[in-house]
């Protein structure tokens, strides 16, 4: 085992003092193509791992990282100044109950009323559907799946009767989907 070297403290470190100590490093000087393959070389799993090792060997790496006490204590966690309170951003308790974190999870949300989503035939041009939305249509009998097929075999079929048709499906029977 080789001689250990004991790092001095960083609030004790004098760096005018301090000397740069160059290590001999044996590695290969890549560029351009090669280093690509030498990159792709290196991927491999077993191979890579291998010509890592055989690397760090050579320049005695694991032995100088063995060989060298750190006085200072390891920072596992990072550590952050207190934030302050922003304006409408909710803290939901972790620790609590999942009825409590979803009921103030809903607060949050921007009021919804599904009556003005679904008023008759006038339909908004343009609208991100959310899963509420279909919900409350299939709940007060607005859509039935039987007219979603509906509408699906007219625009399957509309599709066929163009100038390129458009085969959106493999097979289709109008028959099997209305079942």
């Amino acid at each position: 085992m080789g001689k250990k070297r004991v790092m001095v403290p960083a609030k004790e470190l004098d760096l005018s003092t301090v000397k740069y100590e160059k290590e001999i490093i044996q590695a290969p000087h890549l560029t351009g193509s090669i280093l690509k393959l030498f990159v792709r070389i290196i991927e491999v799993p077993i191979i890579g791992s291998l010509i890592i090792s055989f690397m760090k060997k050579e320049n005695n790496m694991v032995e100088m990282l063995q060989n060298t006490e750190i006085p200072e204590k390891p920072m596992f966690t990072p550590e952050f100044p207190p934030q302050e309170a922003e304006p409408s951003v909710v803290i939901v308790d972790e620790e609590g109950k999942p009825t409590d974190r979803v009921e103030s999870a809903l607060k949050c949300l921007p009021h919804y009323d599904p009556a003005s989503c679904w008023s008759g035939d006038t339909l908004p041009s343009f609208r991100y559907w959310k899963i509420r939305d279909f919900a409350y249509a299939y709940r007060s009998k607005l859509v039935t799946p039987s007219k979603i097929a509906e509408q699906i075999i007219t625009l399957v079929e509309g599709c066929k009767y163009h100038k390129a048709p458009t085969p959106l499906l493999i097979s289709f029977d109008a028959e099997d989907i209305r079942k």
